[in-house]
Order: C-alpha cells, then sequence, then structure tokens
C-alpha cells in the first residue's frame, strides 16, 4: 500500500507547466547511472586485479567473453554520456539559477559531481594502460602538495612507494563501492527537488501554473531516454574508441613515460587550470575550487535576484562562462608548450571572475532597474 502511495505522489508530483526538455537531464542521468552499475557488475565477474593479468583480463574480456566488448563499450562511454549530461545538467541550473529556490537540492548535486570524478578517476584507472597507470601516478602525486602530511597521504593512498598492486586493489573497492553512495546522495537530491517542486524559466515557485508529472513529463521523459540510447547505441556500434586515449591500448610500463599525459575529456578543464598554476600547491587549490566553486553560489545568492530570462548582461555572462570552458577543456588537451601554457593563464582567471559575475549581476540588474 506504502508503495503504491509512493508511486501516485511521484506520478502527480506537480510540474512546472514551463519546463522545457533542459530539465530531462535529471532522469537521462539516473538511467546512465543504473546503466553504469548493471555494466560494471558484469564487467567485475571477468576482471582481474593484479597487476600481471589485469591486462590481459581486460583484453579477455573484450575479445573472449560473450558480449563482453559491448559491456566493456557501454561502460567506458556511458560514463562520458553521464559526464557529458550532468554538466548540461548543471547547466541548466546554472544559467536558471536553481540554486536560490532550491540550494539543498544544488549542494547535494555537486557533492555527486565530486564524488562522480573521483568514481570515474579510480575507474579509469582499472584497465592498467599505459594512461591509466601514469595518469594515476600524476593525480595522486598532487597530494604531496598537502603542506607537511602530503608525502605520508601519497604513501597511504598507494600503499607503497608507487602506484602498485595494493592501489589497484583498494582503486577496484572504492570503484566498485561507490556508484551505490552516487545512488544514495541521488535519492537524497530527489527528495530535496520534491519538497519545493523543479524550477522553471520563469523562475516562479507558484503551484497555480503546475500540471501532474504523469503523463505529461513522463512521456517526455522517455523521448529523452530514447534518444539518448540511440546516440550512445550508435557510439558503441561504430566509434567505440573515440573517447579513449590510444596509449591505453599498451599494458602499463613504469620505465616508459608517455609523451603526454593527460586525463578523460571530463576532467581536462581542471586539469588546464591545474597547469596554468606555477606553484604546485596553488596549482592543487584552483583544481579543486574549480568545482568546491559552486557549493558557495546558493550562499551568495539572493532571492531578490532577477531570473536569468529577463537579465541580458548575465546571459551574455553565462555564455561566455560556457566558452571559457570550452577553452580550458581545449587546452587541457593540448602539450605543455606555448603558446598553451600563456592561454591558459588568463582563462582560469577568466573562469572564477565570471562565477563571481554570475552571482553579482542580477542583483545589481535589479537595483539598476
Amino acid at each position: 500500500m506504502q508503495k503504491i502511495r509512493l508511486v501516485e505522489s511521484l506520478a502527480g508530483l506537480p510540474s512546472p507547466v514551463s519546463i522545457s526538455i533542459w530539465w530531462n537531464g535529471g532522469s537521462i542521468l539516473g538511467a546512465l547511472l543504473g546503466l553504469q552499475i548493471v555494466t560494471g557488475l558484469f564487467l567485475s565477474m571477468h576482471y582481474t586485479a593484479d597487476m600481471v593479468n589485469t591486462f590481459d583480463s581486460v583484453i579477455h574480456i573484450t575479445r573472449d567473453t560473450p558480449g563482453g566488448w559491448l559491456f566493456r563499450s557501454l561502460h567506458a562511454n556511458g560514463a562520458s554520456f553521464f559526464f557529458m549530461f550532468m554538466y548540461l545538467h548543471i547547466g541548466r541550473g546554472l544559467y536558471y539559477q536553481s540554486y536560490i529556490n532550491n540550494p539543498r537540492t544544488w549542494m547535494v548535486g555537486i557533492t555527486i559531481l565530486l564524488v562522480s570524478m573521483g568514481t570515474a578517476f579510480l575507474g579509469y584507472v582499472l584497465p592498467w594502460g599505459q594512461m591509466s597507470f601514469w595518469g594515476a601516478t600524476v593525480i595522486t602525486n598532487l597530494l604531496s602538495a598537502v603542506p607537511y602530511w602530503g608525502p605520508s597521504i601519497v604513501e597511504w593512498v598507494w600503499g607503497g612507494f608507487s602506484v602498485g598492486q595494493s592501489t589497484l586493489n583498494r582503486f577496484f573497492s572504492l570503484h566498485f563501492i561507490l556508484p551505490f553512495v552516487i545512488g544514495a546522495l541521488s535519492a537524497l537530491h530527489i527528495l530535496f527537488l520534491h519538497e519545493k517542486g523543479s524550477t522553471n524559466p520563469l523562475g516562479e515557485q507558484s503551484h497555480t501554473s503546475k500540471i501532474p508529472f504523469h503523463p505529461y513529463f513522463s512521456w517526455k521523459d522517455a523521448v529523452g531516454f530514447l534518444v539518448m540510447f540511440m546516440m550512445l547505441a550508435i557510439v558503441c556500434l561504430f566509434y567505440p574508441n573515440i573517447m579513449g586515449d590510444p596509449e591505453n591500448y599498451t599494458t602499463a610500463n613504469p620505465m616508459v613515460t608517455p609523451t603526454h599525459i593527460q586525463p578523460e575529456w571530463y576532467f581536462l578543464f581542471a586539469y588546464a587550470i591545474l597547469r596554468s598554476i606555477p606553484s604546485k600547491l596553488g596549482g592543487v587549490i584552483a583544481l579543486v575550487m574549480s568545482v568546491v566553486v559552486m557549493y558557495f553560489l546558493p550562499l551568495a545568492a539572493s532571492s531578490q535576484a532577477t531570473p536569468a530570462p529577463f537579465t541580458p548582461p548575465y546571459q551574455y555572462m553565462y555564455w561566455l562562462f560556457i566558452l571559457v570552458f570550452i577553452l580550458l577543456t581545449w587546452l587541457g588537451a593540448c602539450p605543455i608548450e606555448e603558446p598553451y601554457l600563456t592561454l591558459a593563464g588568463p582563462a582560469t582567471v577568466l573562469y572564477f571572475v565570471l562565477i563571481g559575475a554570475l552571482l553579482t549581476v542580477p542583483v545589481l540588474w535589479k537595483k539598476v532597474i
């Protein structure tokens, strides 16, 4: 009986009549998270977390296990799709200032982003290819920037004096567990969302212009699922390696360093920010703050701010921020040489300045008008 009431409450959730397909991101992310958990479970049944046989076990999954190539492709490319839709979801919330009306929902969402980034990094190490090994070495070495305790923290994370068997074991265990943490955070995210309901392009929260979630928006979500899975199927069946790094098709070799070490595309903006600062500690702080700064948006936002559709300067700042984000992503994939190093510094400064502008412009605009 309680389950029936829960389903009825979800189906009858009052939803703004004016929300568009951009509000499909949350449900699509839920579907992708479920796909990652299911495919990851089956892959773990054939994966071997030991330095000698790890790379061969991935080849075995791809070549010898029935359907293994599809499950691996869905899992690897599904991670890219997950981050693509997550960035679109956050971008929509940033544009329509969702953090003002639903601050707790926003902050849980940013926590989901951070945990997802950690989970994706752990998963990138597991194939034990060249880029996996050296990416793990470079990223975990950043912890040595922590004053006094840094070297000890790095050794504790590695389980030794270098990335090795202990590192692989604990990364595999954490990568298996963290998706369930993301699932729990997603449930909390939805719970907070249902307290006040979804935002809308006009920025108003009145229930007078709302309609039930089902059937009006459930069918719209179904169309979003169909389009997303068609896109994923095209990538997995025709371009399965388009988002991968060629270096990762060579087994890890501690004696040979790749010419250009870089993370997956969804980390490149933060990687470019890290590289743009000469100080190691300063770079690590800027790297962390590039995401953590999003937590401060609800704290600094004002309920007196005008909605984005009625604030032209906010729209200009927002799209400039998107361009800077894309520029940093491109710079993160470029070699560490000129002119890319020179471009990364101003782009990093502009990234943080524009986030501050997104906070202040709506409030100032209301005072002007």
